[in-house]
């Protein structure tokens, strides 16, 4: 079927994955390669910062695929490998010691961990981000129950750091500069709930804290180690290490390098091709058109469908037929002690919110613009999540008054179209 010799995918993770098994489902027999920076087999991410960590799973837990299938399905694998340069003109990529031509190249290189600038005490010691796994073997050995942990940030990985430590019996202290926890990606309303669940669970919550500069200690060291830190409103904590958990920057050096079009990442069209016509992107790194405007979006579900449908458009473009636009469908999830927290749709520019609240810690939260659904958070409810979620992938609504009216099944929202 094939007419290209050679495609090569750069990220070896769960998009990249994705995408070298979907060509081989849908008949690509040419070349393909898939090299990672990372020296390990494929593997997910958000049990990282959940599972792995509590450690309730093992390594081959996290492990997409064994070596086998790769073998099977004649995928060359180049692990621990950087691609230094892309060469749009002569289509191939530099590698240390080779250079491998391509006919089709896939981005999928992901983001690396944000983390404090050094003038904040970035170069400390006793500092750890959340995003691989050698971060995560680093951290683990410091959470020892009665340890104080500095956790800075406040969205899902710093939440989700701060229920294993305070599970595994630490005490720990998080710190947000911005007004409220979830602020970038919730409504108040979501975030209050959090906020109740990890004081009920001892963890101390400080929101607004302006900024955190980390303390050294000295005599750890030129750099120092961490030991504490201190706050804009101008408190002083103590801490024997700290997690950061600011955010992801999208992986852009390579693109860049190859002259690629970047807005908020590796910028692609409505078929995820870039501005180079040889050249795809998939998974957290992708700027994307999303309903007049753009996104990205730091989701397995979308490294995984976006993967899917570059595969589709590159088969399709080898054959000569019309490609299909990638169409993203957000969905979201985290894991909070005992809490299951899904997302699906995504809230901005929404006016209001419908709290359907059942008691015992199930609810959800319903996010409209004028009459238009566009998000629910659903804790501990999977109900809800799955027929918001099919509501607003079919375009529809919900009727508020059904919504937050606990006697009333949603499945009757189903019914009404």
């Amino acid at each position: 079927m094939s007419k290209a010799k050679h495609v090569v995918v750069v990220g070896a993770g769960q998009a990249g994955a994705t995408l070298v098994q979907r060509l081989r489902e849908l008949g690509y027999d040419g070349a393909l390669t898939l090299i990672g920076a990372e020296p390990y087999l494929p593997y997910q991410r958000p049990p990282l910062s959940k599972a792995y960590l509590l450690g309730d799973m093992d390594l081959d837990g996290l492990t997409l695929r064994p070596q086998s299938f790769y073998d099977e399905q004649q995928v060359t694998l180049k692990l621990g490998t950087a691609v230094t340069a892309i060469d749009p003109a002569s289509q191939t990529i530099n590698l240390a010691e080779e250079t491998i031509a391509y006919d089709h190249l896939v981005l999928a290189t992901g983001g690396d961990a944000a983390c404090l600038p050094t003038a904040q005490g970035g170069g400390l010691a006793g500092l750890y981000p959340i995003r691989g796994i050698d971060d995560i073997n680093k951290l683990e050995p410091q959470i020892l129950a009665g340890r104080k942990v500095l956790i800075v940030g406040g969205g899902y990985i710093g939440l989700e750091a701060a229920a294993v430590c305070s599970k595994r019996g630490l005490d720990v202290t998080l710190v947000v500069a911005s007004e409220r926890i979830l602020r970038r990606v919730a409504a108040p309303e979501t975030s209050d709930y959090f906020r109740k669940l990890h004081q009920t669970h001892g963890v101390r919550i400080i929101e607004g804290a302006q900024s955190v500069t980390l303390i050294g200690d000295k005599e750890a060291g030129a750099a120092g180690h961490v030991c504490g830190a201190r706050l804009g409103t101008g408190e002083e904590l103590e801490a024997n290490f700290a997690i950061c958990g600011i955010g992801l920057k999208p992986s852009v050096e390579l693109a860049e390098i190859a002259g690629l079009a970047l807005e908020n990442g590796i910028r692609t069209d409505d078929f995820s091709c870039t501005s180079d016509p040889h050249i795809w992107a998939a998974g957290d790194c992708t700027s994307f058109p999303y309903r007049g405007g753009r996104i990205r979006l730091e989701s397995v579900g979308n490294a995984i469908d976006q993967a899917k449908a570059v595969a589709v458009n590159i088969v399709e473009s080898l054959k000569g037929e019309a490609m299909k636009p990638y169409i993203a469908k957000p969905w979201f999830w985290s894991d909070q002690y005992d809490v299951k927290f899904q997302i699906a749709g995504l809230n901005s520019g929404y006016d209001h919110v419908v709290i359907r609240d059942v008691g015992e810690g199930v609810a959800s939260h319903w996010y409209y613009k004028g009459e238009e659904l566009l998000a629910v958070d659903a804790m501990n409810d999977g109900r809800a999540y799955m027929v918001g979620k099919r509501l607003i992938e079919a375009g529809k609504t919900a009727d508020p008054a059904v919504v937050s009216n606990t006697a009333i099944d949603l499945k009757v929202l189903m019914k009404r179209g």
